[in-house]
């Protein structure tokens, strides 16, 4: 932990206890304070001295903590959260004896499965779940009908979520057989479902989904349910990747023009 003060959300994103963003909304929202006191956005603390608490508790902070990375299999029917108010199983059930305390990056989807990171490094989370980190993601995505060559194209240069096109994505056909079709798509940004709301967007209906990488690390053959720690060296290409996806994001990634489509034939081979 640092010696020298540091600004609240900050000091809440490292500890792993809420990403930057929520830690920011945490205090705006006047759930944290300080001494007693509410505090505002960008107030130095300092957590050897300092009384913080959010939501009414104390917060205990962890003196030369090393920083985790961990890579999980999420299977279907697990939610990614920290806790279910319905009482679902969720991805920390699968850590339970895991020692540290650790939270998810980003999400998966109830019914998608795959490769998701957990840490206890809340600045190395919020670069990689941050927008201008254009991480690249993979996923595997079973469809069930034949792809047509208008439905790779719409997917690769763009489709329209929200009012705004998605960033131009990589799109390949790894197998193709009547009523079925398996996609390999990798995406730039990390939008709400994003890899299905694309693939209904261009008429396609996902029968699978399981997300194979992010950035250089890979799933591999890691069973489902089941986790390990990244490896140094994974570590290392990692925050490499992020670095150089940064550096290049300070030059904007120009956005393809949405092809304007007409009447979509229904004949797509369901």
């Amino acid at each position: 932990m640092a010696n020298s003060p540091a600004r609240i959300q900050k000091v809440l994103s490292e500890q792993g206890i809420l990403s930057r963003r929520k830690a920011e909304e945490a205090v705006a929202q006047g759930r944290v304070t300080v001494n007693g006191r509410p505090c505002k956005i960008g107030q130095p603390v300092d957590p050897r001295r300092d009384i913080i608490t959010l939501d009414g508790q104390r917060l205990e902070f962890e003196r030369n903590r090393q920083s985790v990375v961990l890579m999980l299999h999420k299977p279907r029917g697990v939610v990614t959260t920290t806790s279910d108010e319905k009482g679902r199983k969720n991805v920390m059930d699968l850590l339970a004896n895991y020692p540290q305390r650790v939270y998810p990056v980003g999400r998966l989807d109830m019914q998608s499965e795959g490769l998701l990171l957990l840490t206890n490094d809340g600045e190395l989370a919020n670069r990689i779940m941050h927008p201008r980190s254009h991480l690249g993601k993979t996923y595997r995505i079973t469809v069930r009908s034949l792809v047509t060559e208008e439905q790779m194209v719409d997917l690769s240069t763009g489709v329209s979520l929200d009012g705004r096109p998605t960033l131009p994505a990589k799109v390949h056909v790894l197998s193709s057989e009547p009523g079925r079709s398996v996609l390999q798509l990798t995406i730039f940004e990390g939008r709400n479902r994003q890899v299905r709301r694309m693939c209904e967007a261009v008429g396609l209906e996902v029968a699978r989904l399981r997300r194979t990488s992010v950035g250089p690390i890979k799933l591999g053959m890691l069973p489902p349910g089941q986790y390990r720690e990244l490896t140094p060296a994974e570590l290392s290409a990692l925050r490499g990747a992020l670095t150089k996806a940064e550096n290049r994001s300070d030059t904007p990634m120009k956005k393809s023009p949405l092809r304007k489509r007409g009447p979509r034939s229904h004949d797509t081979g369901r």
